[in-house]
């Protein structure tokens, strides 16, 4: 017995992942792909398996912790590899005994060669293959663990009774709200009985079917044979059928040549920085060894080869910005001889070499059922490696050009996705033959989909970009067509004046306003008769409180009264887009014309001040924005935004809310009008109103209702003091 720490495998580059479950406990006997600890992160739950078999000795880590690549996970007292086989000591029957446990599997396919060695193994004190025939029996299949998920829904079947099945091979697809996943076969045998169909669901533990599989010999053979041959199989040689099987499934699962290494799924991310280069050209590296490493706004995370060779060009460098499918490099890939160690070998015809060769054949045999398999589904290329390439299998994604490509001449009711992915995917103009799979079994995602939105988006801002189409031009992102460049040149002379930052800071803000807030304005009308008169009657001891009294001031005032009896404008929506946050306090923004571009200082705790002291925060915080004076924190914290026109002019407007808040007030230039008074016409000192807001938060009622409040304290300024 041996102990070594077992630790934290790759888990596709995430980092301080949270542990909901330990599954194991000091003094436990564990099998290879037991689960050890469950993580669970902001996409998926997973299990983590115990690479061997032992019993464990001591756990290093607690259920809420964090962790990442690399970290310890436990202790582990692991089995000895049996290394009988080696001692002279041993006598001929245990060493039979345990040939016989080895090479069990493939006792039906070997008798004859078996029986007719039976007197070379004596001689040579070697394991061979037992004459005997192993038996079968029945197990039930069940949902395992899916991360806590009750009721998930079956998409997919992709099994039916009858079927010879491998282990880890997809028997159904599940869909959660946040993930579709495979649930693979833990056993490798014949589907006897299937108890699901599709639209069913489905918790942990439900019964899927019935397999008919090897007896416990086989399965213990199963583990013994791919020990020995990845110990083994180098000094030994197969006979000729065998050779002939073998050479086929290896040429499936290897591909020589050069071979291109691009940026895999990065999780949406775009212009992802690179911080480290791994490789030179010239360097020796295997399939998993780092190339890159890439450090976005969240975390850091290395990319790893998808190939085992020789790197010959690497088109990178530190401090470049790279995307999804970006090109890396070149790498040129061993072929089959460099993965088949037998090949090598000296050609010796020794009893032991042949026990190896059957153990080659016998892995051979599993690759090429699995690859013709493959074959059958419908693939239509040269190589089995060739299609695994084009499908992604070996982790490196194709480019927005071969995507393309792939999406031409389809529909997107031949795209592997869901219902709701097909949805979302209607609601937002997106065609999903055109969009990356990233999910199980070329399956895609909802994230899929929103990464795509981003790309197009962000292809578009650049101008174009590699999968800019004349179809996809006119259509632009997320189904908004783009505005076609002009060369105005052409109709006379022009100037080119860029824009300052304040105005592109500005332009972007507005923009995303008005793309994301459902914008619908009130109008209204507020007799300030009165109030002006007062105004002009104050004016001048205002000015000797160093205050300049304008209209502005009573309006900020009168809006910190409507905003305290209808609170539902004083908020913000989460970011979830399942609350809203109410605000206690009572911060107001004006929006200030200056030289540079639109400015919005705070006035903060309105509620709390009077109305000469707002006229002179008002004028003070003015003049600062026109000489460009204000400080950031001096433009952030706003509940509710002001835009006045009224020295200006226009009867009024339609304003864009200030997001994250809700509601914005313009203010028109006012004018006398006949008022019925319900006796007689008066001349009124009207002013226009316009309240635009978020329909999110806002309901149009309560929209009226906020407006004509406001009018009523402008019209009677009494009011301000209840």
């Amino acid at each position: 017995m041996s102990s070594e720490i077992i630790k934290v495998p790759d888990i596709g580059g995430s980092e301080g992942v949270e542990i909901i479950e330990i599954s194991v406990q000091a003094g436990d006997t564990i099998e290879a792909e037991d689960t050890m600890i469950v993580l669970e992160s902001d996409k998926a739950s997973m299990d983590i398996p115990a690479p061997k078999a032992g019993k464990v000795k001591k756990v290093l880590v607690s259920e809420g912790d964090k962790v990442s690549e690399g970290d310890d996970i436990l202790e582990l007292e692991a089995e000895s590899d049996g290394d009988a086989d080696e001692n002279d000591g041993e006598s001929d029957e245990s060493d039979d005994d345990k040939s016989s446990v080895k090479d069990s599997r493939d006792a039906e396919h070997l008798e004859e060669e078996a029986e007719a060695d039976e007197s070379e193994v004596e001689e040579d004190s070697k394991p061979k293959k037992s004459s005997g025939k192993s038996g079968k029996r029945t197990v039930e299949v069940r949902v395992p663990d899916i991360g806590g998920s009750e009721n998930v829904e079956i998409i997919e079947i992709a099994v039916s009774e009858g079927d010879d099945i491998s282990e880890e091979d997809a028997l159904i697809t599940l869909e959660s709200d946040k993930a579709s996943m495979d649930v693979p076969s833990p056993y490798s045998g014949k589907l006897v009985s299937l108890e699901l169909k599709e639209g069913d669901t489905v918790s942990e533990g439900d019964l899927i079917g019935t397999m008919e599989i090897a007896g416990e010999g086989d399965e213990d053979a199963d583990e013994d044979t791919s020990d020995d041959d990845g110990a083994d199989g180098a000094d030994h040689e197969e006979d000729a059928d065998a050779t002939e099987e073998s050479d086929d499934a290896e040429d499936d699962d290897s591909e020589g040549g050069r071979q291109e290494l691009r940026v895999p799924d990065i999780g949406g991310s775009d212009n992802v920085e690179i911080i480290e280069v791994s490789i030179s050209e010239g360097d020796e590296i295997n399939e998993e060894d780092a190339l890159i490493t890439l450090e976005s706004d969240k975390a850091s995370m290395d990319i790893p080869s998808p190939f085992k060779g020789k790197v010959v060009e690497v088109s990178v460098k530190e401090g470049d910005t790279v995307s999804e499918g970006d090109l890396i490099g070149y790498i040129e890939v061993a072929g089959s001889k460099s993965k088949s160690p037998a090949k090598k070998s000296s050609g010796d015809k020794s009893d032991s070499k042949k026990k190896s060769d059957d153990s080659a054949k016998k892995s051979s045999d599993s690759k090429g059922k699995s690859s013709s398999s493959k074959k059958e589904s419908g693939k239509q290329d040269a190589s089995d490696d060739q299609a695994k390439k084009d499908q992604g299998e070996y982790g490196g994604e194709p480019g927005p050009e071969a995507r393309r490509k792939q999406g031409e001449g389809s529909s997107g009711s031949s795209v592997h996705a869901g219902p709701a992915v097909r949805l979302m995917a209607r609601e937002l103009g997106v065609e999903l033959s055109e969009v990356k799979a990233s999910g199980p079994k070329g399956r895609v995602l909802k994230e899929d989909v929103d990464a795509f939105v981003k790309q197009v988006m962000s292809d578009r801002k650049k101008g174009g970009g590699a999968s800019a189409q004349p179809s996809s031009q006119a259509q632009g992102g997320a189904g908004i067509p783009p505005i076609p460049a002009v060369d105005f040149s052409q109709f006379g002379e022009i100037e080119e004046k860029p824009m300052g930052r304040l105005m592109k800071a500005g332009a972007t803000n507005l923009h995303r306003s008005w793309l994301n807030v459902p914008h619908v304005t009130q109008f209204d009308e507020a007799d300030i008769t009165e109030l002006e008169a007062f105004r002009k009657a104050m004016k001048d001891e205002a000015a000797q409180q160093g205050a300049k009294l304008t209209p502005l001031p009573f309006m900020i005032k009168a809006a910190a009264h409507a905003l305290a009896k209808f609170p539902q404008f004083n908020v913000s929506l989460h970011p979830d887009g399942d609350k809203l946050i109410q605000k206690k306090y009572f911060n107001i923004g004006v929006a200030v014309d200056t030289p540079n571009g639109l400015m919005v200082p705070v006035i903060r705790n309105v509620d709390q001040k009077g109305i000469v002291e707002l006229a002179r925060e008002v004028i003070d915080l003015a003049g600062r924005a026109q000489e460009g004076k204000l400080k950031r924190d001096e433009m952030q914290g706003g509940c509710f935004t002001i835009s006045s026109l009224g020295s200006i002019g226009g009867t009024a407007f339609t304003p864009i809310v200030n997001a994250p808040e809700v509601a914005i007030l313009g203010v028109s230039k006012s004018q006398m009008k006949p008022v019925w008074n319900g006796s007689e016409f008066k001349p009124r000192l009207m002013c226009p109103l316009s309240l635009s807001y978020d329909h999110r938060a806002v309901n149009g009622a309560d929209a009226a209702r906020f407006t004509a409040y406001l009018a009523s304290i402008l019209t009677d300024i009494r009011r301000l003091t209840m």
